[in-house]
């Protein structure tokens, strides 16, 4: 393929992400040695917990071309998802409030993007045709395989890794998913890697509830509320239960006391829009959901992954969280009958921690 050629798609590619509503979009090779020692290092130290799907799939999560055979370049591209007129602060603060990830208010990010991601793939292979220029191959990706995500935005400038292993940018925070292509066309790369601007800040570090960033750029999942809420489908340990607070599903303190999101601007995109009032819901209501009712509200919705028994789990820790009222007991008592071995510890947890409170009130 002419260089010309490449030069011209690579900057119509970036203009392609813009109007199907990324706000970014940078190209990188497929070396990602540096990243690869990194995730080396955290899986040696067991901060994946029981994700064994870290480490299920050897090379193919750092090595592009061996999970995609021909790839040389790699499209990555972000799209915002800060909600309007956020409120987090005064949802954590409210006890009786249900707090879920800002993430997961929405639709879920991955059909979204990996639509956009498929209609970018169609646009470009209409181009080349149009050329006379055949056999581009492509795969999308948006945190459905084994993907170094974060490496490969790093290394296509989009930005750089903090200290709470999310990625920065100093234009537009970490409230933004993430997507790829694996391509084989040889597209110019005008993109350089960000520099880190995280300094000596470790806002991240201390506001983080159960101190699971054990040190800059090392999350321990262990600890981790976005963990446990969302991949851990077993019992939580209790020594996270009362820091989890009113927290449902993930964890956003670290992003909520970055710097760098003072700059975060919010979503224009209408399926990132709150569904279901789920940033004002209380815990209560959520509580009292059915399974059909969760099932047919978690449709569409990243909150599906919790299952739920899961979300009746993490919603009576934080019912236990909050302070005392007859009803949260009573409701509380209501799940027990029917409960499994699993969920009937932490709803008895739970009522333990509403009846202490209510002798100390």
């Amino acid at each position: 393929m002419a260089s010309p050629i490449t030069g011209e798609l690579t900057e119509k590619v970036k203009i392609w992400g813009r109007d199907l509503g990324f706000q970014q979009v940078g190209i990188t090779d497929t070396d990602l040695s540096t990243h690869e020692a990194r995730l080396d290092d955290w899986l040696a130290k067991g901060f994946q917990a029981d994700m064994h799907y870290m480490s299920m799939h050897g090379i193919k999560r750092s090595q592009p071309a061996v999970l995609v055979p021909g790839t040389i370049r790699i499209i990555s591209a972000r799209m915002d998802y800060l909600p309007d007129n956020d409120n987090l602060r005064e949802t954590l603060a409210d006890h009786d409030q249900a707090c879920i990830a800002r993430f997961a208010l929405g639709r879920d990010y991955h059909k979204v993007i990996r639509a956009r991601l498929r209609k970018l793939q169609s646009t470009i292979n209409a181009y080349l045709l149009e050329h006379n220029l055949p056999g581009f191959a492509a795969r999308v990706f948006t945190d459905s395989a084994p993907v170094l995500e974060k490496g490969i935005a790093e290394k296509s400038g989009l930005g750089w890794i903090g200290k709470n292993t999310l990625l920065l940018n100093e234009n537009a925070g970490s409230w933004f998913f993430l997507g790829e292509i694996y391509t084989n066309i040889p597209f110019q790369m005008e993109s350089s890697p960000a520099t880190n601007r995280c300094g000596s800040c470790q806002a991240c570090i201390d506001i983080c509830p159960t101190k699971a960033i054990v040190a800059p750029w090392r999350l321990d999942a262990k600890r981790c509320i976005s963990y446990h809420t969302i991949e851990n489908k077993g019992t939580i340990p209790v020594s996270v239960r009362e820091k989890m607070g009113n927290r449902i599903f993930g964890c956003d303190d670290c992003q909520m006391v970055c710097p760098w999101n003072r700059y975060a601007t919010p979503t224009a995109e209408p399926d990132f829009k709150p569904r279901h009032n789920l940033n004002t819901a209380s815990l209560l209501s959520l509580f009292q959901w059915s399974e059909q009712e969760f099932d047919e509200k978690s449709a569409g919705s990243a909150i599906r992954r919790a299952g739920y028994e899961g979300w009746l789990r993490n919603i009576s820790i934080a019912l236990g969280n909050a302070n005392y009222k007859p009803n949260i007991v009573a409701a509380l008592k209501q799940r027990l009958e029917a409960a499994s071995p699993m969920l009937k510890e932490h709803l008895q947890w739970a009522i333990e921690r509403q009846l202490t409170k209510s002798t100390q009130s």
